[in-house]
């Protein structure tokens, strides 16, 4: 098991994620698209195909409904504690997704529209949805926490210019289809890990907000973004089924997963702006994604 994160070598080659299937509706600030090569790879190295697939944080939850739609497991559990992205995946997955699919499509996106929709307050969870996904696409970087602002520029077409509703349409009603296999729960993600620790049938991936190591990209992005990072470590330990966690790649969590005697891999990525970074991948063997010439 490796213990020092200097004695291991990281992964440089990124992922072009124009590659992979776009499947979410979701502008999702952290998102992990770029990521499903690796989750892939990840899931055909276990010894048998998981029953459940977690993911407590779910967030956009691409790397769920990669699993569910491409059937790395049997089931898959979405689990999502913010109220506005908690009502989307509640009315896609619930019945309502084809009401949703068509509002998209019909609205008229100007900016008038835009604000008298955002302004106007949602009784019903299928509207409260429709404005989540406006807000999620007109904002700037898709951020829907409190103060974010409009998209003014965006590829000289402004706010529109994340706007594809026959795309948006087409994503919905394809896990509207497939929602037999995916079950939503809104809920607190640390908790469900703690109810879920002893499945040796299950797997979970976790990707919590980025605020370890003091860091504050979590808190300017996301509604909830508090969390008790070495709780969270101490919960994974008890896990008997596997799991593969991302974290912002710095000290705090490199401390945290040496003190459990996690595996760490670096990895490259390019963010939102194009600019490469390195994220860190911890889980209890990560051989799996090493090149033969890096073990």
């Amino acid at each position: 098991m490796v213990q020092d994160i200097n004695q291991v070598r990281p992964i440089t080659q990124v992922v072009n994620v124009a590659t992979v299937p776009h499947r979410s509706p979701f502008r999702y600030p952290g998102g992990k698209t770029w990521l499903v090569p690796y989750i892939r790879q990840w899931l055909a190295s276990l010894p048998a195909k998981p029953v459940e697939f977690f993911e407590p944080f779910a967030g956009g939850a691409i790397v769920g409904l990669t699993v569910a739609f491409e059937r790395y497991a049997d089931h898959v559990t979405l689990v999502e504690l913010d109220e506005q992205v908690a009502a989307v995946w509640q009315t896609i997955l619930g019945g309502e997704g084809e009401w949703l699919a068509e509002q998209i499509a019909s609205f008229e996106l100007t900016r008038e529209n835009v604000e008298a929709c955002l302004t106007e307050p949602a009784d019903v969870l299928r509207e409260k949805a429709f404005q989540t996904i406006l807000m999620n696409r007109v904002n700037r970087g898709g951020i829907m926490a409190h103060g974010a602002g409009r998209m003014k520029h965006g590829d000289g077409k402004g706010m529109a210019s994340r706007w594809y509703p026959k795309t948006l349409k087409k994503r919905i009603l394809g896990i509207t289809y497939g929602r037999d296999r995916i079950t939503f729960v809104k809920g607190d993600g640390l908790e469900m890990l703690r109810r879920q620790a002893h499945r040796t049938d299950a797997v979970f991936f976790i990707d919590p907000p980025y605020t370890a190591g003091g860091k504050s990209a979590g808190s300017r992005l996301y509604n909830h973004s508090e969390i008790d990072h070495e709780e969270l470590f101490a919960v994974a330990n008890t896990l008997e089924g596997d799991f593969l966690m991302t974290y912002d790649n710095n000290e705090e969590v490199q401390a945290l997963a040496q003190k459990h005697g996690f595996d760490m891999q670096p990895i490259a990525m390019k963010n939102t702006h194009n600019a490469k970074m390195t994220e860190l991948l911890v889980g209890r063997d990560l051989d799996w994604i090493r090149p033969r010439y890096l073990l």
